[in-house]
C-alpha cells in the first residue's frame, strides 16, 4: 500500500464517499481516506490519475501532485474579492444601476461559491444531502426569486466559514508530522569495543548502546554501566529528574543529562515506550471522527420533505380538488421559497465564527468550529499536572537549616553555581531570591548519582541526595524532619561540611498561581469532576490535588494508562483533556477534546483541538462560557428558523401563503439568526 496525503477535503461524509468511489476502481479493495488525518492508503497497482480525477469531483487533491493548485490561500482570496463585489454592488444598487448590480453580485457568488454550487448539483443528482446541497438549493432559491443580494451573502460567509474550518483541520492533520520529529534517529552502538553509529530501528533486543549527556536513550533497556540523572519528562511526566544507576530500567525518547551511561536494550525501539506513544496519536487521528453540527444531519431529512411538500402543494390540489393550476404552482413556488434553507445555513457559521472570535481575542486559540462546540458540552475535565497545574520547575519549598539560613543558602548556592542540574538551579533561585551573593567553589569534584562536593571560602562541603552521606550524620531531629517533607512529597538535598548535616531544601515542582481559582471556578460552573492524571509518584500528586481541589487523582501513569483512564472517564461524560506534553499527547487525541497548553511541546500543541496561548489555565473557564453559549445560540437559532418557515407553512392550508409572505419569513429568519449570532461577540461579564 501506498500513502499520499490529500488536502481540500470539505467534510467527513464527503471523504467516506469518495473512499466508496476509489474503491470501486480496479485493485481499490482496501483503500482508506480519513478525513481526520488527510491520509489516502491505495494499492500501489491503482491508476492514480482516476484516483486524482474522483479526488477533484469533490475539491480534493493530493498534495504533492504537480497539478495540485499553487496557492493555498486561494479560497481566501477568492472571498476577500466577492466581499470587495458585494460592496460595489450595494453602491450600484443605491444609485440606482440595478442592472450592472445583479451582474456583480452574480461575479461575487461565482466567486464564492461555484466549488460548493458545483458538488452541490451532483449531490442532488446522487439524492446525496449534505451541508453542499442546502447550499445549493438556497443560491437557486435565491435565483428563483431575484435575491441576488441575499445569495451573495450566503456565498461569502459560506465561504469565510469553509476557509476557518479547513485550516483548523489543516493544523490538526500536522501534529502527527510534527510528533515524529520528537524521536530519536541514532544510536551509539557497542561492539567489539568500538562504537558505531546505527538507526535505532536496526537495533536489536541485547545489543549495548553508549548514551553520552545530552542525548536522547534510544530504546528501553537497562542500565549495566554508569550514573546519571534521567529526564523521563516526554515519557511519565514527571519534572523531577530520576537518578539512574546500574541494573535500573530506562525509557527510550528519556534524556540523559550528566554522565557517560551504558544501556543494554530490552525492546526493539517500535515496541518502545516512545513507539507506543507515536502509535496511539496516529492511531487516535486515524479513528476519531469529528463531531458533526446538526445541520448537516438535519439536512439529510429536512431538504427532501421541503421538496415532496412542494410538490403536493403543486399537484394534489389541481388533481383531486380541481383547484387552479396556476394558484397551485404559486403556493408550491412560495413553498419552495420558505423551504429554502437560508437561515438554517447561518444558524451555525455565524454564531461559531463569533465564537472562536471571541476566545481568540482572550488568546484561546480553538481549531474550528467542532472543537468549540464539544468545548460547550464538556462536562468532566482532566488535567495533567506537570507543566499544566504546575509550572513544571523545581522549586524550593522549604529551607531547614541547623546553622544561619543565609550561611546555608550561600555555602548551597556557591556549591550548585558550577551545575546545570534542575534541582542545583533551584537552589541557585532561592538564594538569589533572598539576595544572596554567592560565589564559584574553589575546587570541585561531582559524584554521578549522588551529588557534589567542593571547596567554598577554603572549607569542604558536600551536597547532594541521603545517599551521599554516612547515616551516622543522620541525628534523630534530621530523619524527622526528612521524613516530614518525604510525607508531602518533596524531593530532599541535604548540605554537610566533613563532620555535621548543616541543613536541608525540600523541592518540589511548583503549583501554578491561578490553578486553584481555576479550579474553583469550574465547580461553580457544572463541571461534574475535575481529574489529575500524572506519571509523578502518588504523595507529591496528592499534595498537588489537596491543594488546587481536584476531586479526582489517579498517579504513577504512563501515557498508554493516561489514555486508558480517558476512555473510561468517556464512558459517562464529554470529557476534556488538559496536557502540555509529549506525553500527553496520546491522551489529548483519544479524549473529545484536547486542550494544550501555549508553551507546551509542538506534538501537544499541534494534537490539540484547543491551544491556551497565554500558557496557564486562567482563561479556561471563560473559554468554556462562550462555548455554552454558542451552543445555546445555535440552538436557539435553528429553533426560531424552524419556528418561522413551519408557520409560514400553515398558510398553505387556506392559501393564504403568498410569495411576499415566504420572502419574509425566509429574509426574517435569515436576518433574526444572524444579529443574534453576532451578540456573542459583545464583551460583557461571563463568569
Amino acid at each position: 500500500m501506498k500513502e499520499y496525503q490529500v488536502k481540500g477535503l470539505t467534510c467527513a461524509n464527503c471523504a467516506r464517499a469518495l473512499e466508496e468511489q476509489i474503491q470501486s476502481l480496479p485493485y481499490g479493495e482496501g483503500a482508506t481516506l480519513s478525513y481526520n488525518s488527510g491520509k489516502l492508503r491505495v494499492h500501489e497497482r491503482i491508476d492514480l490519475e482516476k484516483v486524482r480525477a474522483i479526488l477533484a469531483t469533490d475539491g480534493a487533491y493530493i498534495a504533492d501532485d504537480e497539478q495540485a493548485p499553487k496557492k493555498r490561500n486561494l479560497l481566501l482570496y477568492f472571498v476577500g474579492a466577492s466581499i470587495f463585489l458585494f460592496l460595489t454592488a450595494l453602491v450600484l444598487e443605491r444609485l440606482d444601476i440595478d442592472g450592472a448590480s445583479v451582474v456583480i453580485y452574480m461575479a461575487a457568488i461565482a466567486l464564492s461559491g461555484y466549488k460548493t454550487f458545483v458538488k452541490g448539483l451532483n449531490n442532488i443528482i446522487r439524492f446525496r444531502f449534505n451541508m453542499d446541497t442546502l447550499m445549493t438549493i438556497a443560491l437557486i432559491g435565491a435565483f428563483g426569486i431575484g435575491e441576488w443580494k441575499e445569495a451573495a451573502v450566503v456565498a461569502i460567509l459560506f465561504g469565510v466559514n469553509e476557509y476557518l474550518e479547513g485550516l483548523g483541520m489543516e493544523r490538526a492533520r500536522r501534529s502527527l508530522d510534527m510528533l515524529l520529529k520528537q524521536a530519536p534517529k541514532e544510536a551509539l552502538l557497542i561492539s567489539n569495543g568500538q562504537t558505531h553509529v546505527v538507526p535505532i530501528e536496526s537495533l536489536q533486543v541485547g545489543d549495548v548502546v553508549l548514551v553520552r549527556p545530552g542525548e536522547k536513550i534510544p530504546s528501553d533497556g537497562v542500565v549495566i554501566e554508569g550514573k546519571s540523572s534521567v529526564n523521563e519528562a516526554a515519557i511519565t511526566g514527571e519534572a523531577m529528574p530520576i537518578e539512574k544507576e546500574k541494573g535500573m530500567s530506562v525509557y527510550g525518547g528519556s534524556v540523559n543529562n550528566e554522565g557517560m551511561l551504558h544501556v543494554q536494550i530490552t525492546k526493539q525501539y517500535k515496541d518502545s515506550s516512545l513507539s507506543k506513544i507515536l502509535h496511539l496519536v496516529q492511531e487516535a487521528q486515524e479513528t476519531k471522527t469529528p463531531l458533526e453540527l446538526f445541520i448537516h444531519r438535519f439536512a439529510k431529512y429536512y431538504t427532501p420533505f421541503i421538496m415532496i411538500v412542494s410538490l403536493f402543494v403543486m399537484l394534489v390540489p389541481p388533481l383531486w380538488f380541481e383547484a387552479s393550476w396556476h394558484d397551485a404552482l404559486y403556493q408550491g413556488l412560495a413553498v419552495l421559497i420558505v423551504g429554502c434553507p437560508c437561515a438554517l445555513i447561518l444558524s451555525s457559521p455565524i454564531a461559531l465564527l463569533a465564537g472562536m472570535t471571541r476566545n481568540a481575542r482572550k488568546g484561546v486559540l480553538v481549531k474550528g468550529g467542532v472543537h468549540l462546540e464539544t468545548l460547550g458540552r464538556v462536562r468532566t475535565i482532566a488535567f495533567d499536572k506537570t507543566g499544566t497545574i504546575t509550572k513544571g520547575k523545581p522549586h524550593v519549598t522549604d529551607v531547614i537549616a541547623y546553622i544561619d539560613e543565609n550561611k546555608l543558602l550561600y555555602t548551597a548556592a556557591s556549591l550548585e553555581s558550577v551545575s546545570s542540574h534542575p534541582l542545583a538551579q533551584a537552589i541557585v533561585q532561592k538564594a538569589k531570591q533572598h539576595h544572596i551573593a554567592y560565589k564559584q567553589p574553589e575546587q570541585m569534584a561531582t559524584r554521578t548519582g549522588s551529588g557534589m562536593e567542593g571547596k567554598v571560602d577554603g572549607k569542604w562541603y558536600c551536597i547532594g541526595n541521603e545517599r551521599m552521606f554516612d547515616h551516622q550524620l543522620f541525628t534523630e531531629q534530621i530523619q524527622k524532619d526528612a521524613e516530614k517533607l518525604k510525607c508531602e512529597g518533596r524531593t530532599i538535598v541535604f548540605v554537610a561540611d566533613e563532620q555535621r548535616i548543616l541543613g536541608l531544601f525540600g523541592i518540589a515542582d511548583e503549583i501554578r498561581e491561578e490553578s486553584k481559582k481555576v479550579i474553583q471556578q469550574l465547580h461553580r460552573m457544572g463541571i461534574r469532576r475535575t481529574v489529575m492524571l500524572t506519571g509523578d509518584h502518588e504523595k507529591t500528586a496528592e499534595q498537588v490535588a489537596k491543594q488546587v481541589g481536584v476531586t479526582h487523582t489517579f498517579a504513577q501513569l504512563l501515557p498508554e494508562q493516561k489514555v486508558e483512564k480517558i476512555k473510561e472517564l468517556m464512558k459517562n461524560d464529554t470529557v476534556a483533556m488538559v496536557g502540555d506534553g509529549m506525553n500527553d499527547a496520546p491522551a489529548l487525541a483519544h479524549a473529545h477534546l484536547g486542550i494544550a497548553m501555549g508553551k507546551g511541546t509542538d506534538s501537544a500543541i499541534e494534537t490539540a483541538d484547543i491551544v491556551l496561548m497565554q500558557d496557564h489555565l486562567g482563561k479556561l473557564p471563560e473559554a468554556i462560557v462562550v462555548a455554552r453559549r454558542v451552543n445555546r445560540t445555535i440552538r436557539l437559532n435553528i429553533a426560531i428558523a424552524l419556528s418561522l418557515k413551519a408557520t409560514a407553512l400553515l398558510f398553505t392550508i387556506p392559501g393564504w401563503l403568498t410569495l411576499w409572505l415566504a420572502i419574509l419569513s425566509d429574509m426574517g429568519a435569515t436576518i433574526f439568526v444572524s444579529i443574534l449570532s453576532l451578540f456573542i461577540l459583545w464583551e460583557k461579564r461571563t463568569i
